[in-house]
């Protein structure tokens, strides 16, 4: 905190000349770094490098709009705008170009997987555009898109090739998903070995910050893992049947998110699992 304070400092005293000081001011207004959360300053300053007409900001207008995206999408700083954080995304994501910003690239295909403006055709484009530029958080999302032919016809070749890659690079959700996928597979010692490597680690803002994806998407594909592995458990697949283990994974996977758990449980007392 203290060498925030002192960048803080220079970076004030450089800020109309410099705009990459000026950018660096933003982030530490914006997230409250080296000084109290200042949001509203943060907006200020990335709006002042994206409507810039300097040759000087040019490299940094990209990052800039996906702060301001970021900014309207958590109403932090401003009023709460989906639409205008769809918009300044789009303009950091510049179609695919690799040289912009692939985290705005990513987060696309994930805004357009939810309901506000659901398009899945859409996510599938802005995920593969983000994937190919090297994200991993789209290239789970990716492998599960194709699993279930969503936004694209259903391929469960490629739909592997991604989880499995992105689960070796360390995408939590991917490797939930696999576990799923060689469990309802009958692959039961498979399915219970990833499992258990998969919630090994409790850590999910850690988790998150080492793949560099969403904490919401790493707790659900522990809770994934987790419960096929209270599954494997209890009924002895793949695994030595040991019921009272298996009820802490299943108190894991509630915990972690009680929506994953109430869907699978519902499966199971269905059958279907």
């Amino acid at each position: 905190q203290g060498l925030y304070k002192e960048a803080l400092i220079q970076f004030e005293k450089i800020k109309d000349t410099d705009f990459q000081a000026m950018y660096q001011l933003g982030v530490m207004y914006y997230d409250g770094l080296g000084t109290e959360k200042d949001p509203e300053r943060g907006v200020e300053y990335m709006n002042r490098i994206l409507n810039s007409d300097s040759p000087k900001a040019r490299h940094l207008k990209v990052a800039a709009a996906y702060n301001l995206g970021r900014a309207y999408y958590e109403g932090c700083g401003v009023k709460h705008s989906t639409k205008e954080a769809e918009r300044l995304w789009l303009i950091a994501a510049d179609h695919g170009n690799p040289t912009a910003s692939v985290k705005a690239q990513s987060t696309l295909g994930m805004l357009y997987s939810m309901p506000v403006l659901k398009d899945l055709k859409k996510a599938f484009f802005w995920h593969s555009e983000a994937c190919g530029n090297g994200n991993l958080e789209s290239q789970g999302a990716l492998g599960i898109m194709y699993l279930y032919g969503q936004g694209i016809r259903q391929n469960t070749k490629a739909a592997l090739a991604c989880l499995r890659e992105a689960a070796q690079r360390g995408n939590i959700y991917a490797q939930g998903y696999l576990v799923e996928y060689y469990y309802t597979k009958r692959f039961y010692s498979k399915a219970a070995a990833l499992a258990k490597r998969t919630t090994e680690n409790n850590d999910i803002n850690k988790l998150a910050k080492i793949a560099d994806c969403h904490p919401t998407y790493v707790a659900k594909g522990v809770a994934i893992a987790a419960f096929y592995l209270a599954r494997c458990l209890q009924l002895g697949r793949g695994i030595k049947q040991d019921q009272d283990t298996a009820k802490k994974y299943y108190s894991k996977a509630c915990h972690l998110d009680p929506a994953v758990a109430y869907d699978l449980e519902r499966a199971a007392n269905l059958g279907r699992i």
